[in-house]
């Protein structure tokens, strides 16, 4: 996970969140939900397996499994289509790295999809930890890599026996995590290398993209609280009004709050520049730090500090938007 830019009148460079957050000013409007309840057991669950085979740094044996067990999951829970797309990409050290993306399909045929995605690669330091020495060493990444990929193993396996009406696109992407921590801009292109090698290879024709994407980042925190991401606000306010329109007449609206916070150098902002409408969806305005989670970047990211609660929260709500979609 990458750096945030607080949401001013101008850009600038901030620690997540400031205090700055802004009222969107919009109404909320009540929306009738008919969707599957999500299990955010077997989310956690799914969540534990990755970090079970220890940090997924791109090049290791744990990342190599942690890949494999995505693509066996989807398998098994009746994906249409697994693509696995592999390449290499160059990161900001110099180092040339091995990537892997994985794209399950429910439903190909039909004609309105959506795409749902989050990363799996785990970062590679520690540098958020107070102590010095510890910045060389590799992260558990429960939170900052699982728990996306968990909400969205559950969403596969729910839509293993629930159609929505629409198609759903589950793409797991690769390199998010090794970018450069230091002096981070909106058009910083050292993270997100999976995504960028994806969208330059989309398996998408002009007129076959998804209506829209979610993108999930950072969900599983202790006590997480959601704010619209300013860049999604700016890029995909529309797909974004969706996402709070539900989240706010739902079961887990305290975890929401519809307010903008400030931008993500993230995932959606190379999807939205692909021209797939996508927004963020990532734990931000921490009450405790004013930024992410305590755990972000420290070797703390483990399955203690993670809260079904938060995995389940954001689960509902992303099903009750695809399975709402078919009646848009």
């Amino acid at each position: 996970m990458k750096t945030f830019i607080a949401a001013l009148t101008v850009l600038t460079l901030f620690s997540c969140g400031s205090g700055k957050s802004t009222d969107t000013g919009s109404e909320v409007d009540s929306v009738k939900v008919d969707s599957p309840t999500f299990n955010a057991d077997s989310a956690y669950a799914y969540v534990e397996r990755q970090v079970s085979f220890g940090p997924r740094v791109p090049g290791t044996d744990s990342h190599k499994a942690c890949a494999d067990y995505i693509q066996r999951s989807l398998n098994h829970f009746g994906a249409d289509t697994v693509i696995m797309q592999t390449g290499e990409v160059t990161a900001y050290t110099g180092e040339t790295l091995p990537m892997k993306n994985i794209l399950g399909r429910f439903y190909p045929e039909a004609d309105r999809r959506v795409l749902l995605l989050a990363h799996y690669d785990t970062r590679p330091w520690a540098d958020n930890e107070t102590d010095e020495n510890r910045h060389a060493q590799p992260i558990p990444g429960a939170n900052d890599g699982a728990s996306g990929v968990g909400v969205l193993l559950e969403i596969a396996r729910t839509l293993q026996n629930n159609d929505p009406g629409i198609g759903v696109d589950l793409l797991f992407v690769d390199v998010e995590d090794y970018g450069d921590s230091n002096g981070w801009t909106l058009n910083d292109e050292t993270w997100c290398l999976g995504t960028q090698y994806w969208v330059n290879n989309m398996p998408y024709g002009s007129d076959t993209k998804p209506m829209y994407g979610i993108l999930l980042d950072m969900v599983g925190g202790k006590g997480a609280r959601f704010y619209r991401e300013y860049s999604s606000e700016q890029m995909a306010k529309g797909i974004n009004d969706k996402f709070w329109s539900y989240a706010m007449s739902s079961d887990h609206s305290d975890r929401f709050v519809n307010s903008v916070g400030g931008s993500i150098v993230d995932d959606h902002l190379f999807i939205n520049r692909a021209g797939i409408p996508c927004i963020d969806i990532i734990e931000c305005n921490n009450p405790d730090t004013g930024s992410f989670a305590p755990t972000w970047h420290t070797l703390n990211d483990d399955m203690e500090n993670i809260d079904r609660e938060s995995l389940g929260a954001v689960g509902q709500v992303v099903l009750d938007v695809i399975f709402n979609e078919k009646n848009s």
